[in-house]
């Protein structure tokens, strides 16, 4: 079996997800050669970097544009022409003819977009698996020739479904997560409450200093901080505050999580089941990304955590309030267990063995 897997590196969550794919499907089926790109760094290898940085500038400054283009795109007439995209459609023809894959799984709007249009314009009947990585199924994930959709859970199947997509094309999974997120919780007592802040792959997190002053004033608690990719914060907060460890980036965040209490953080949609696996009650920054909203709305629903309204500085109180409060964190985490233990192990595995048992085409 070969399998191509397209990503891009728009945050690390698209990115994060592939690689998850990858270890999942070696895991499973060992004799699939897999081949994963960056589809922007492949293709237009000089312009990638500065794409991302754009991407990660607008995140930081630009919020209110990416949620404007985000809801523009979701309530407009959507387009299925990308003739614009003709270098990456040559470089998309590159891959295939490189590779031959049997499937394509694509863990980016752009890279389901594409591989559609590609498959439109080259007769193509080459599978392709979309994963959508957020609890919302915004239309820019829904494609004429997708053949069968990832999605994290049954909200997302219904959105789906809403959409026209046939029920049979849906096949709930859950967000891929690191196998390490799954191995048993061996969580040790130091003592102290273990608060864990993270922000993503790109560090957004609050710039205030009051607001990292006021936690390391919290009695009884030992706060660790991962800054990610923002290297800025973390020079301006190491060894700078007591109780407060600020970690750079790291590849061990199942290990914070599994010695965690309680997480703050942006509600991505990675980082939500990693949460989920983890055992770990999530606190979320009010989100400010559209595609986050559906997230936090994920978080209320199924009462395994909570989303702040307040800026960060004015959420000290609430904080202090559920760190300590035992039986609230309790109760979080029996329900995250429940959603845990519901979530299907197999189901990404068997759509594979399908698609290419029965040879699939759209």
């Amino acid at each position: 079996m070969n399998i191509l897997i397209l990503t891009g590196r728009f945050g690390m969550g698209h990115y994060s997800v592939a690689k998850t794919l990858v270890q999942e499907i070696e895991k499973n089926i060992p004799t699939a050669c897999i081949e994963t790109q960056d589809i922007f760094e492949y293709t237009t290898p000089f312009i990638a970097k500065t794409v991302y940085n754009a991407y990660t500038l607008l995140m930081n400054k630009g919020s209110r544009i990416y949620n404007f283009f985000y809801k523009k795109i979701e309530t407009g007439k959507k387009s299925n022409t990308m003739s614009f995209c003709l270098p990456y459609l040559l470089g998309l023809d590159s891959l295939v003819k490189k590779n031959q894959p049997d499937l394509i799984i694509s863990t980016l709007p752009f890279c389901s977009q594409l591989v559609s249009e590609y498959k439109e314009k080259y007769h193509s009947n080459i599978p392709l698996i979309t994963c959508i990585t957020d609890i919302s199924s915004h239309v820019e994930w829904i494609t004429p020739h997708t053949t069968a959709y990832l999605v994290a859970s049954q909200i997302t199947k219904e959105e789906l479904i809403g959409q026209g997509i046939p029920a049979e094309q849906i096949i709930i999974t859950g967000i891929p997560v690191r196998e390490q997120f799954k191995q048993p919780i061996a969580k040790t007592y130091s003592g102290k409450k273990q608060l864990l802040i993270m922000g993503g792959g790109l560090g957004l997190l609050p710039k205030q200093d009051k607001f990292y002053r006021q936690l390391s004033k919290l009695p009884g608690v030992h706060t660790t901080i991962i800054t990610g990719n923002n290297l800025v914060l973390y020079n301006r907060l190491y060894n700078r505050f007591p109780d407060l460890e600020v970690i750079g980036f790291t590849d061990q965040v199942y290990r914070y999580m599994q010695e965690a209490d309680l997480i703050i953080t942006k509600p991505g949609g990675i980082t939500l089941f990693e949460t989920i696996y983890s055992e770990l009650p999530i606190l979320a920054f009010a989100p400010f990304l559209a595609q986050e909203r559906e997230n936090a709305a994920f978080i209320h629903r199924y009462q395994i955590g909570k989303v702040m309204e307040s800026a960060p500085s004015q959420c000290i109180e609430e904080i202090a309030a559920i760190i300590y409060d035992d039986n609230r964190l309790s109760d979080w985490r029996e329900n995250i267990r429940y959603l845990k233990n519901n979530l299907p192990t197999d189901a990404l595995i068997n759509t594979l063995n399908q698609m290419t048992a029965r040879g699939a085409c759209a």
